[in-house]
């Protein structure tokens, strides 16, 4: 589980019940992380209750009708509504997760929903994704080759070679395992975190790309790589069933046949 840490020396005020509607027969509580560092008042807690008769399956519906009908200001991000995008990534529950795949059927009781664990937060269950990012351009994640393309025709690879990626390019940015991961909560100033090594060993994997000594002459430090302890939160957590921490074994593994 990812438990979400508040910053330091931060104090949780009491905050706000809104009820459920009258009349409503099934009730479903959240518990929801509210923060505006723009106001200068410590976090709190707001409770939300609604009516699950009339509301969507999952999380992000409950977010989206309780922005809707009971505080305009909620923030929170959101996109796709099929898992894909990876906008609604939060903790919703002790869990990192995507609040748009996940039903509010599997949770028992009251939900706790707050942003992903460590990092900045800019609004309520908004983080700031701005040193993930940069993290990600740095390892340059586009085919890098020396060779020309051969005339008129695109670089191709057979159904093997193809095979390799699956697992792989399916990643979609959401930060779920990176911000489960106690090494990069301790080290994200310098370990690139699972999601971003996952996308390095994307690349390695590529037969069609023509750098892999560079890529892992890159990736070979003490911080970069191995600060990753096999804890597997990020292969329990991804909500595209990836494992990341099989791509940093296979990255570790691709430096040492090097050196033999």
């Amino acid at each position: 589980m990812a438990e979400f840490t508040l910053p330091k020396n931060s104090v949780v005020k009491k905050g706000k019940a809104h009820p459920a509607p009258e009349g409503a027969s099934r009730v479903k509580k959240f518990k929801i992380y509210r923060y505006d560092p723009d106001s200068g008042e410590n976090p709190r807690y707001d409770t939300y209750a609604i009516d699950l008769d009339d509301c969507g399956p999952m999380v992000l519906d409950a977010l989206i009708k309780i922005k809707s009908e009971q505080d305009s200001t909620l923030t929170f991000r959101r996109s796709c509504r099929e898992g894909i995008c990876g906008s609604c990534a939060m903790n919703l529950d002790g869990k990192n997760g995507l609040a748009c795949t996940t039903a509010m059927e599997d949770i028992k009781g009251e939900i706790r929903i707050t942003p992903l664990p460590h990092m900045d937060v800019i609004k309520d269950l908004v983080p700031d994704f701005t040193h993930f990012y940069a993290q990600y351009a740095s390892i340059q994640p586009w085919l890098k080759t020396v060779t020309p393309p051969p005339a008129g025709k695109e670089r191709l690879q057979s159904p093997e070679q193809r095979d390799q990626l699956d697992g792989l390019y399916e990643c979609i940015l959401c930060a779920c395992c990176s911000t489960s991961c106690p090494s990069y909560w301790w080290n994200s100033d310098r370990f690139l975190g699972p999601a971003i090594l996952l996308q390095a060993y994307r690349w390695l994997a590529d037969s069609r790309d023509e750098m892999t000594g560079e890529r892992l002459d890159e990736l070979e430090d003490p911080f970069r790589l191995y600060r990753c302890h096999t804890i597997m939160n990020c292969a329990n957590v991804c909500p595209k069933g990836l494992n990341p921490a099989k791509a940093i074994a296979e990255t570790k593994k691709m430096i040492v046949e090097r050196a033999i």
